[in-house]
């Protein structure tokens, strides 16, 4: 500022000593002209010499008064720089009494890097300047990443932050970035010393807290009560078992109010426990969460009070003495076992026997009650002569007692000297000592024995019989083979002693029945492995003519028995019952061959006779007498019914060639049922019969031949109105159930007995039932044949006096999926 107004003042004096010249020189230029004696040049030199001189004079003191200014504002600055230049000095100072760094970055965005950049130093390569902003290099990927984020952030943002970073050599850099001044500032400062204890020690304590953190979660989710009391005995913690237990809501709750979760009985005892070094836990009933449970409570004094825990054992008392009783069961069990069970503990001494055990020996229950040692029982039968007799009795017990060292269970036969047979088993427990299982099997013995008389007598009973029998076993070899086997198939007697294989069996009798599959089944039922075993039926065909039936049982051993019959005489038979039978096919086929034949020729003229039938009657080529117009019509009559007959014959042949196909379309099922029952009409009212429909409005459509559903109705009305008598209904109904519709026609007549409905759906069976219908039984055979060919079924009920039911079934949905079903 004193730069600014130096100027403005040198100004006014200037103005000042040039004013001042001027007025002399006028003062002169006044005198010069007053006095007419001088001369005018020297009067203006001379004024010109005493302006000059004012102006030096005025100058000069000018100069003399900013010089001594300039002076005290250079001696000002002086000062100003000699405290800055200290003040610098002792930040060079500052920065320099430990490793660190410190970053700014001005308005522009360039960093000023500043302190010793040695902390950037990698092993042998030392640091630099430009290292420093390049943390990758000298920090751990993780530290460099989160200060590359934190950096971005502050000269962003402007946001603060502090954090220690390792470097790639282990050492620890405190970074902090702060913005000061409108600059980013960010310092870099290695940890030495006391920092880096505190750092540390920080460190530690942030884990010790997380560890407390993650135990007290640990201790929340655990099942047990767990808690922590203050020196004065207080509440001081409690997980959230605790607070479920003793009904405080929470850990936080329970501690506030001090819930208590055992009895003040209870604390008093684990306290006085405590003082007398008590250890294990305290076993007490308390109320937990409102029932009344068994706890096992222990409590560990502490430097700051006790913890304790409590572990509910009230299943586990219940599961001790359901094994209580378990237990007892099983000894009450092995008391009632015909086995001799005793029981020996690592000692050798009896700890257990069964009423079986004192049976079979014979002892005292008084000496077996004093748990006597094993030996001293076997001694004891010794002299009683109870065991088996011995050249040399201490050599045998000392291989009895052995069993105690074994490891695995020891079976030995014992043969008594009163003639029976017991099994001793040995086996070692898994704690010390051994059982022993003494089973009689005497009678198992002597029924072995029998067994095999039984077999042998079974061995010739089998050898008489007239029908080969054979015996292959579980390897395939030949047991057993009675002489009709061996005389069919000419096995020699010395290749039944040596068991031959099944493929060696075969490879004989092939030379006699030459067929390879039979003989291939009736090996795979010898030798497959299979997960169920079946039997095998099969034909053989000898070279001479003779058929035998050939059947492969399994036996319960894992055999399998092979036996033939001689079917020679019933195959015979049966070729002229397939001869007779094939004859009857073609008979049957030019029968139908010929109905189609002439019904198709019936046809043509039936028609033509229609035809002019209807002209005669419309009388277009003359007028008709009454009794020619009766006639008319009853050759009308006469040929639609003739009509109708052959076009069902037609039909039904057209469906025995598989000629058929059905005309698939959207069939509206309410239109359906209007046009047969118009088909009808005429008969209803003649026959004075009521029709009701129960077909409910919004049944829809469904895929079909509308032709054939027409003509299916058609014909169970008519069937329906032929059987019904005067003043009865007939009833239809429609619904759909599912993926199906069902239509029913249901009528009030005579019904059909059982003989009757047997036989209703077969081809020209037509029976009036009492009644005045006539029919050449062709109408339901046409239905169920139409209902088969779109997929569905028909079912009939019936019984006399209660009218019939015919039941139609259609699938709903893809006509042809259902097609190509019902082909």
């Amino acid at each position: 500022m004193g730069f600014g107004r130096t100027p403005r003042r040198l100004g006014g004096g200037a103005g000042a000593g040039i004013l001042g010249g001027a007025l002399g020189l006028a003062a002169a230029a006044q005198a010069a002209e007053t006095a007419p004696g001088l001369h005018a040049h020297n009067a203006v030199g001379f004024a010109v010499l005493i302006g000059l001189t004012i102006f030096a004079t005025i100058l000069s003191l000018l100069y003399l008064r900013e010089r001594a200014r300039w002076a005290r504002r250079e001696h000002t600055l002086n000062t100003e720089l000699a405290e800055l230049r200290g003040a610098h000095d002792r930040a060079d100072l500052l920065l320099g009494s430990e490793p660190q760094v410190v970053v700014t970055w001005d308005s522009r965005g360039e960093p000023l890097i500043e302190g010793d950049v040695g902390i950037t130093a990698e092993g042998a390569r030392p640091g630099s300047v430009r290292r420093v902003l390049a943390f990758g290099a000298w920090l751990v990927p993780a530290d460099a990443a989160a200060l590359d984020a934190a950096v971005e952030s502050l000269r962003g943002r402007g946001e603060r932050f502090r954090r220690t970073v390792h470097t790639l050599q282990g050492r620890t850099v405190e970074a902090q970035g702060q913005a000061v001044g409108g600059q980013a500032l960010l310092r870099l400062r290695e940890l030495t010393g006391e920092r880096r204890e505190l750092v540390a020690l920080r460190a530690t304590l942030e884990e010790a807290r997380h560890g407390l953190d993650a135990l007290s979660g640990l201790l929340d989710t655990i099942p047990q009560p767990v808690w922590r009391r203050g020196r004065d005995g207080r509440l001081a913690w409690a997980n959230a078992a605790y607070a479920a237990a003793a009904e405080a809501g929470d850990g936080a709750r329970a501690v506030r109010e001090g819930a208590e979760l055992l009895e003040r009985t209870a604390r008093e005892e684990a306290e006085r426990r405590r003082s007398r070094g008590g250890a294990g836990p305290l076993r007490v009933s308390a109320v937990v969460a409102g029932a009344r449970r068994t706890l096992d409570v222990t409590e560990v004094a502490t430097d700051a009070g006790t913890v304790g825990i409590a572990v509910d054992v009230s299943e586990l008392e219940s599961v001790r003495a359901d094994l209580q009783r378990q237990m007892d069961a099983n000894v009450r069990t092995l008391d009632q076992l015909p086995t001799a069970v005793a029981m020996f503990d690592a000692r050798q001494q009896l700890i257990f026997h069964n009423a079986a055990y004192r049976q079979l020996w014979d002892l005292d229950p008084a000496f077996l009650e004093g748990r006597p040692l094993d030996g001293e029982i076997l001694d004891t039968l010794r002299n009683a002569r109870k065991l088996p007799e011995q050249a040399d009795f201490r050599s045998w017990k000392a291989g009895v007692l052995a069993a105690y060292r074994a490891a695995e269970a020891q079976e030995t036969w014992w043969h008594l000297p009163d003639g029976r047979t017991l099994r001793v088993l040995a086996d070692p427990n898994p704690q010390g000592g051994l059982t022993y299982l003494f089973e009689d099997v005497s009678e198992r013995v002597h029924l072995e024995s029998r067994y095999n008389v039984l077999m042998q007598v079974q061995s010739e009973t089998l050898d008489t019989l007239r029908e080969p029998v054979a015996v292959f076993g579980t390897d395939g070899r030949l047991k057993f083979a009675n002489r009709a086997f061996t005389q069919v198939w000419r096995i020699g007697p010395e290749m039944v002693e040596v068991q031959p294989h099944i493929d060696q069996v075969i490879a004989v009798c092939r030379t006699l029945s030459p067929a390879e599959e039979p003989w291939a089944q009736i090996r795979e039922a010898v030798t497959g492995l299979v997960d169920a075993r079946r039997g095998l039926a099969c034909r053989l065909a000898l070279a001479d003519g003779t058929m035998l039936d050939c059947a492969a049982e399994p036996l319960p051993d894992g055999a399998t028995l092979l036996t033939h019959i001689d079917v020679t005489a019933s195959v015979n038979v049966e070729r002229a019952l397939t001869d007779k039978n094939d004859a009857l096919e073609r008979t049957t086929r030019l029968r139908d061959e010929f109905v189609h034949h002439v019904s198709y020729e019936l046809r043509s003229p039936l028609t033509n006779i229609i035809g002019f039938t209807e002209l005669l009657g419309d009388e277009t080529v003359g007028a008709l007498n009454p009794r020619q117009r009766e006639y008319a019509d009853h050759i009308m009559r006469s040929s639609a019914a003739l009509l109708v007959i052959i076009n069902d014959i037609l039909d039904l042949a057209s469906i025995d060639a598989g000629s058929m196909e059905l005309t698939r379309e959207r069939v509206d099922v309410q239109t359906t049922i209007a046009a047969a029952v118009r088909g009808i009409g005429d008969r209803l009212a003649e026959a004075d019969i009521a029709l009701v429909l129960d077909v409910p409005p919004d049944i829809g459509t469904f895929v079909a031949d509308g032709k054939r559903v027409r003509q299916i109705l058609f014909n169970l009305l008519s069937n329906a109105v032929g059987f019904s008598a005067p003043g009865q209904q007939v009833r239809v109904c429609a619904r759909k159930d599912g993926e199906s519709l069902v239509l029913e026609v249901i009528d009030q007549g005579r019904g059909m007995p059982p003989e009757v409905m047997a036989r209703v759906f077969e081809r020209f069976e037509s029976n009036t039932l009492g009644t005045r219908h006539r029919g050449v039984g062709l109408g339901l055979s046409i239905v169920r044949s139409f209902v088969e060919l779109h997929g569905g079924r028909i079912d009939i009920a019936s019984s006399p006096g209660s009218g019939t039911r015919v039941t139609c079934t259609f699938p709903v949905g893809d006509g042809e999926a259902h097609l190509a079903a019902a082909e």
